[in-house]
């Protein structure tokens, strides 16, 4: 069965002029236009489509890859607004409609806002919502502490970054916890630090605990080994150079180049650290 707005692998029911026609069973017959039609479908009898509707609203299968499809959250630019709502470029000919109903805020054309992704059952046109939040579940999460998730950066606040986590909930980066400079659309992964009673979540951009300690020793060694056993940081070094270098934090490059030194692996040097050799000398 096809669902419109998503990725389907169909197969081909009869060649026209204009291409082939696909099973979309309940849906019906669906065109997928003779431009996409390649050697491979035609002799495999299926073909891997993004289903949604043309300008004529007409069903229609594409090979292009949009930005993000139905039930994902996305970063999109406003490429036109005009009485119906604003249009987004989600990477494909016909843009994504935000209808007014769904904009918190009036949206501006040449700006990016983030935004859910939906079909609607009635029109079975694919659209977009600016009101993520109600997308999101109300269900207490379970996670536990040190989980790692999936994060959405949907906004800035004055004390961090109000994310998307998993694709369910809300939680939150504190700044004072994030070296890193983040913005609104940004992917990345992190962990939970406390899911609170109110069902909100503490986040981290690094895994809490000794864990992540022990595996940043090991990367560290790596980097070492892949550096001719030198690398030109220290503890006077900045944070920004650390997380350029080694993408952690320089509380975390503390504690995993003091786990070092105490197990004699490297040794400080005024202009960075050393690899010791198998003996324990330099």
């Amino acid at each position: 069965m096809a669902e419109i707005g998503k990725t389907n692998v169909l197969d081909v029911i009869r060649e026209t002029d204009n291409g082939v026609y696909l099973d979309g069973e309940n849906l019906g017959e669906i065109l997928m236009p003779r431009k996409f039609v390649t050697q491979e479908v035609k002799e495999s009898g299926r073909a891997k489509v993004f289903v949604y509707s043309d300008s004529e609203d007409r069903l229609v299968a594409t090979t292009e890859t949009p930005y993000a499809e139905a039930g994902e959250f996305a970063c999109l630019e406003v490429i036109e607004t005009n009485r119906f709502g604003a249009f987004l470029d989600w990477g494909l000919p016909k843009h994504l409609l935000v209808p007014f109903s769904e904009q918190k805020a009036k949206m501006i054309e040449g700006r990016s806002y983030l935004v859910y992704i939906f079909t609607d059952t009635k029109t079975n046109r694919v659209a977009a919502s600016a009101k993520v939040g109600k997308f999101l579940s109300n269900d207490l999460p379970d996670y536990e502490q040190g989980d790692e998730v999936k994060l959405l950066i949907a906004e800035e606040t004055e004390t961090g970054y109000r994310a998307i986590v998993n694709g369910r909930h809300w939680g939150m980066l504190y700044k004072n916890q994030v070296v890193m400079s983040l913005s609104m659309g940004n992917k990345l992964t992190g962990f939970v630090n406390k899911v609170r009673e109110d069902g909100k979540i503490d986040l981290l951009a690094e895994k809490p605990g000794y864990e992540k300690i022990d595996a940043l020793s090991e990367n560290i060694l790596q980097a070492l080994k892949d550096n001719n056993g030198f690398i030109a940081l220290s503890d006077k070094s900045s944070p920004e150079m650390i997380q350029s270098m080694l993408g952690i934090s320089k509380k975390n490059f503390k504690k995993a180049i003091g786990n070092l030194y105490k197990n004699r692996l490297i040794d400080f040097k005024s202009d960075g650290i050393k690899l010791r050799d198998k003996q324990g000398h330099e």
